[in-house]
């Protein structure tokens, strides 16, 4: 979080995973130079640039798809949540030296300019064999470059989290048309079956992932909780852990954090990005967003000074041996007071 919009703000662990990323890359390119040296020594610096960056940007695409659900599944995946922007800018910034080099290299020889030649040099738009791949391409491509430009919190109080939300879920329109574009083109050249396995073997896994943790997600909101008078069971006090929460469901999910002995109940909707703010923990007497860091004061559900964001407050009580919430709301940033676990002792 920061008080003014800057350019670019990185932290100490921003810094670690950027170059974690940077790191990575450099490593991957000298690892696929020399496998292609030995294998393709006839192939030119300019293909292997195209190869090597669509491939990378490919694999990258995979990894940011499944960060969200396996998050979800296990926490230990959060750290590669926290900053996924940055691999998403790094993912169209090689997707873009992919592009810019086919273009370079296939459409820059003729007449024509080399954009109208990407749709007008092949119009076999009726053939599966000989279908102009390189349009699925150049489409996802500007999605993804929208993505990129608008990944600053800028755009997203500018356009507002609905608006900014929908953007960004088109990622998945341009992973189906960055499918296509390998199913229809470069696949199509190679004469083993071992690419378009991993190219299958990498949709099924994404496929999966979701579906796991979707169903998860399914059950926990299926389940039926115990109400009485209106208020409805959470667990018993001894349940929670320090500084992190319950979740619980009626009609909206609600967090009942415990911390310093005490325990207070928020809406689970972070303001940011809609994180789970239920999945995340109190650091420094504030609840933290396990997505970007957004902070909440447990007893009243309002951002600490200077910022102005609000989350919904709830009652609690114990009774009969367990704690209990008001699912009806206190308001957005209305004080509520902590039940003080230390009277139940």
């Amino acid at each position: 979080m920061s008080v003014g919009y800057t350019s670019i703000l990185w932290n100490s662990e921003k810094k670690r995973y950027d170059r974690g990323i940077l790191i990575f890359i450099v490593l991957y390119m000298l690892v696929f130079y020399g496998l292609h040296a030995l294998v393709h020594p006839e192939a030119t610096f300019e293909t292997l640039l195209i190869r090597a960056f669509g491939i990378l940007a490919f694999f990258l695409l995979h990894v940011i798809l499944v960060i969200g659900p396996l998050s979800r599944l296990n926490p230990a995946f959060l750290p590669l949540l926290y900053n996924r922007r940055h691999l998403g800018v790094s993912m169209f910034l090689t997707a873009l030296v992919h592009g810019t080099f086919s273009v370079i290299q296939f459409h820059t020889l003729g007449d024509m300019n080399p954009i109208r030649s990407i749709f007008l040099s092949n119009m076999e738009y009726f053939s599966l064999v000989q279908f102009p791949f390189q349009i699925l391409g150049f489409f996802s491509l500007i999605i993804l470059g929208l993505m990129a430009v608008s990944s600053h919190d800028f755009w997203l109080k500018n356009l507002g989290p609905v608006v900014w939300k929908k953007l960004h879920m088109l990622v998945y329109v341009a992973y189906a048309l960055i499918i296509l574009h390998v199913v229809l083109g470069a696949i199509q050249n190679e004469k083993s079956l071992v690419f378009f396995g991993i190219v299958l073997g990498s949709f099924i896994a994404v496929c999966t992932i979701h579906l796991v943790a979707g169903q998860r997600e399914k059950k926990i909101d299926e389940e039926k909780p115990i109400v009485d008078n209106g208020f409805v069971m959470v667990c018993k006090p001894h349940e929670f852990e320090d500084n992190r929460a319950k979740i619980v469901l009626w009609g909206e999910r609600i967090a009942v954090f415990k911390y310093d002995g005490k325990l207070s109940a928020v809406h689970n909707v972070c303001k940011h990005q809609g994180g789970p703010l239920g999945e995340g923990k109190v650091v420094d007497g504030c609840i933290t967003c396990p997505w970007h860091g957004y902070q909440y004061l447990p007893g009243n559900g309002q951002s600490p000074p200077p910022f102005n964001e609000k989350v919904a407050t709830y009652e609690l009580k114990i009774q009969d041996g367990y704690v209990w919430v008001n699912p009806e709301t206190k308001g957005e940033g209305e004080p509520v007071e902590p039940l003080n676990l230390k009277d139940y002792e």
